[in-house]
């Protein structure tokens, strides 16, 4: 969301800088080139709504390929669709009204399109680098987190991040095993399929469970760590009780080396078509990676199916719930 409100906020800016050059210049002063920058800015004022509105309803499961970038329809479609329309309406609106009707117009524009540069950027930047509002999506943290649940993330605490980059700058303490994290998943294919359905351009919510050069294993459920089973997890959740997989599931004709590949690739799952639920590794994380299960280890889509999350990838730690009120307090 940060990246598509620093994306609106650029575009209004320039908007507000080239009226003010255009204005200096004499640049607007026929209906038609009024009419048409009228035009542009209910475009870009149109497909900026329509843009964020069609984000926060979260449909990504298609996608339009553009070179080497993909885009979800749901995001792409509307956003076209809308900047048509107010650019056709902005521009019969700013081309048939009167000279002084036209000037009001666009002082107008330039006022709004100024206040929006504002307003979008210190949004984005507080997004981007200190907090943002996260929305509980599906039962794999019960029950520690519920479905519906709205927590505030601390995007800060792993560091600063530098934009485009992925790099960390200034960090205040590192990831620590049992941080429950917010990430983007980590597969960058679109077209790849996880646990049965598309997960790309997705945040997610897990508990960090392996830090680089850790061992991780499951048997039977029962997860191993560095050689050790590990018993002490209050927080986990066994929807299914004691119905534990066979282990005839375990009967894989992988080598390790192999097997350690497909994760780390994020290939596993659609070799095994998503057995490991119960019986999985082992396999070491790699590098500047975590490994995150979710606690309701059951029903939870997480590195068992689509393997390591990068650092780079790490959007920040839950921290605090805020809604519902009966359920407000500090995320562990």
């Amino acid at each position: 969301m940060e990246g598509r409100l620093f994306l609106i906020g650029v575009a209004m800016g320039f908007y507000t800088w080239k009226s003010r050059s255009l204005k200096k210049s004499g640049g607007l002063n026929t209906p038609l080139r009024r009419g048409l920058w009228h035009g542009l800015f209910c475009s870009l004022a149109a497909s900026a709504a329509a843009l964020v509105l069609s984000v926060s309803m979260e449909k990504h499961t298609r996608f339009v390929f553009v070179g080497p970038n993909a885009f979800a329809t749901s995001e792409l479609y509307p956003t076209i669709i809308a900047a048509v329309v107010g650019f056709i309406y902005g521009f019969f609106r700013g081309k048939a009204e009167s000279e002084n009707k036209r000037g009001y117009f666009l002082l107008e524009d330039s006022e709004w399109a100024e206040t929006v540069f504002s307003a979008v950027l210190l949004a984005a930047t507080i997004m981007y680098f200190v907090i943002q509002a996260f929305k509980i999506p599906s039962g794999s943290m019960e029950n520690t987190l519920l479905i519906g649940d709205h927590l505030f993330v601390n995007k800060f605490v792993y560091g600063l991040r530098i934009p485009f980059t992925g790099e960390r700058v200034f960090n205040f303490r590192g990831v620590k095993r049992g941080d429950i994290m917010v990430f983007a998943f980590p597969d960058q294919d679109p077209r790849d399929v996880h646990c049965g359905s598309v997960q790309y351009h997705r945040d997610f919510i897990k508990r960090v469970i392996g830090l680089p050069g850790d061992k991780i294993e499951v048997r039977a459920g029962q997860l191993i760590l560095n050689g050790v089973p590990v018993k002490n997890e209050p927080y986990i959740h066994f929807a299914d009780g004691e119905m534990r997989q066979p282990e005839s599931v375990r009967a894989f004709d992988l080598s390790p080396k192999k097997y350690q590949e497909l994760w780390q690739n994020h290939e596993l799952d659609g070799i095994l078509q998503d057995v490991q639920r119960d019986f999985f590794g082992p396999v070491v994380v790699p590098k500047n990676s975590y490994f995150m299960m979710g606690d309701n280890r059951d029903r939870s889509c997480d590195s068992r199916y689509w393997g390591p999350v990068s650092i780079k990838d790490v959007r920040g730690k839950a921290w605090f719930i805020y809604w519902p009120p009966s359920r407000m307090g500090v995320v562990h």
